[in-house]
């Protein structure tokens, strides 16, 4: 079925209820389109997806905050289309219509996501290169080796603060810290790391009246890093990116730190989150990791698929006049990175419940140009995190019904808003030495965990003022819903957990899966 998109500048496509009627709160708005906010949205956004896909197709025209239009693309070919070619479908926010003719305020609830800042989320061609080359070169000296160490160290400090009370907020007690403390780490401000920064990072993105507050808080922890890296270098990423030949003022520096340390943040805070719920939750993913038939980077993997930590990504803005699935696409229109349903597209995936293991065909870190190069730490990060919290608490159950965990929606994801857990208490373990990324491997203590992920270890080194800039199309961006990492090229495989490992470890873990 095909609808036509109605849009006259500086008027909605139909009536539009006065701010304070209830209609504004209902699914369906004026010209009888579907709103892509609001509590249906929220809900049940997988209701939503099948609604629109059964009503208009693989791309689908939807209404943002305030009744202004959009297209939500939500097959998998279209997604990879649109995200693959810049030349029809920029990320340049000032080409929307919208914003030109005055129909979106400045204080759009949105504003943050999509107000154009010089940098590399909102550029394409040269100037992009120029930007995300400096990012990704700087992320290629990430010794992921050096992040696992930092991942079990934190992991163990932050069971130690819980693992004698016999009961865990899994959300707020560990998927929500554990990223932060690792990032923080990685930028080269550990001593940033608090509860305000953990807040800060989550309230930025979800609308309220404090994320400009929250936003200001972040942004001066990081320009107080750069203007302290340019007098005292570091092995860090805050360094690797201010001493970048791409020759990025204070400015760059510290928005692209921002952008990095956000998304990647609440990327990896989510992925951890699904999976401990998946584990907790979902019979056939632990009847599969307890026969041994998935690993936990396979679970991720599989996350990925059913609940990618980022449901969708706002913008892209057309070019010129198009045509994308069917449906005729204005020049300055603008369309939404339908992640999730690009996911669930029956082209791709016709049984939900097909087992995807070793397919990282889903789009949960974007594509195309703009695709998150940093995928890698975030699998690192969830992996160890996730198997080093399982081999501490081996026991951990569901202390809830399943029925009454709950999320918090926007435009971008949902978030479970918690995952309270039982265990039997236990003491806290040894942790005196503080984790360095610089160090050489150490020898491994019996909470540490190395897990299974294929792809090799970067070795971290200062770069000279002559080092090239990279240009060439690995130097896509961190933009979306990405966490940095280190798309490797050089350096060895990480030391992999296999048979050797020490027997009582896994015989606990064998226990635990098999609910004994």
């Amino acid at each position: 079925m095909t609808t036509p998109f109605h849009y006259e500048p500086g008027a909605a496509p139909g009536p539009v209820p006065p701010p304070e009627c209830p209609a504004h709160g209902l699914g369906v708005g004026p010209g009888g389109l579907r709103r892509f906010y609001g509590p249906e949205a929220e809900r049940d956004p997988h209701g939503l997806y099948d609604k629109l896909r059964a009503e208009h197709g693989t791309v689908a025209p939807v209404l943002l905050h305030g009744d202004v239009p959009a297209w939500l693309v939500l097959g998998h070919s279209e997604n990879l289309h649109m995200t693959r070619t810049p030349s029809q479908f920029s990320r340049d926010s000032r080409r929307w219509r919208a914003l030109q003719d005055g129909s979106v305020a400045p204080d759009h609830p949105l504003a943050p996501i999509f107000t154009w800042q010089p940098i590399c989320a909102f550029a394409d061609g040269a100037t992009h290169e120029r930007l995300r080359g400096a990012v990704t070169d700087s992320m290629g000296r990430i010794d992921t080796r050096g992040v696992r160490r930092h991942v079990n160290r934190y992991s163990n400090r932050l069971v130690n603060d819980f693992c004698q009370q016999g009961r865990v907020d899994l959300v707020s007690q560990f998927a929500e810290r554990l990223p932060m403390m690792v990032m923080c780490a990685i930028l080269g401000m550990p001593e940033e790391y608090n509860d305000r920064m953990v807040q800060a990072a989550r309230d930025m993105t979800r609308g309220t009246a404090t994320a400009v507050a929250s936003n200001a808080y972040v942004l001066d922890a990081l320009t107080r890093l750069v203007q302290r890296r340019r007098r005292e270098p570091a092995e860090d990423f805050a360094t690797w990116l201010v001493e970048h030949p791409a020759g990025l003022n204070d400015q760059e520096v510290s928005e692209h730190l921002r952008l990095i340390l956000i998304a990647s943040y609440e990327a990896t805070a989510n992925l951890i989150a699904n999976v401990l719920r998946m584990v907790l939750t979902d019979p056939r993913f632990r009847a599969r990791l307890s026969g041994g038939h998935m690993t936990v980077p396979e679970a991720v993997e599989q996350t990925l698929w059913d609940e990618p930590p980022f449901t969708a990504v706002f913008g892209r803005w057309a070019v010129g006049d198009t045509e994308l699935g069917g449906k005729q696409i204005k020049a300055g229109d603008a369309l939404i990175v339908g992640i999730a349903p690009a996911n669930t597209d029956p082209v791709v995936r016709p049984d939900l419940g097909d087992d995807m293991a070793g397919n990282r065909a889903h789009l949960a870190f974007s594509g195309g140009p703009h695709e998150c190069p940093g995928q890698d730490i975030g699998r690192a990060i969830a992996d160890v995190g996730v198997d080093a919290l399982l081999m501490r608490l081996p026991d951990l159950e569901l202390a809830v019904e399943e029925s009454e965990l709950s999320w918090v929606g926007n435009i971008m994801g949902r978030h479970l808003v918690e995952l309270p857990a039982d265990f039997a208490a236990r003491p806290p373990q040894d942790d005196k030495e503080p984790p360095s990324m610089g160090r050489p491997n150490t020898p491994r203590q019996d909470w540490e965990v190395q897990s299974t992920v294929r792809h090799t270890a970067p070795t971290p080194g200062r770069a000279t003022a002559t080092a090239p800039m990279s240009t060439t199309a690995t130097a896509t961006a961190v933009d979306e819903s990405g966490t940095p990492a280190a798309p490797s090229a050089v350096g060895g495989i990480p030391q992999q957990r296999g048979e050797s490992a020490p027997a009582r470890l896994w015989r606990a873990v064998s226990r635990w899966w098999s609910g004994n």
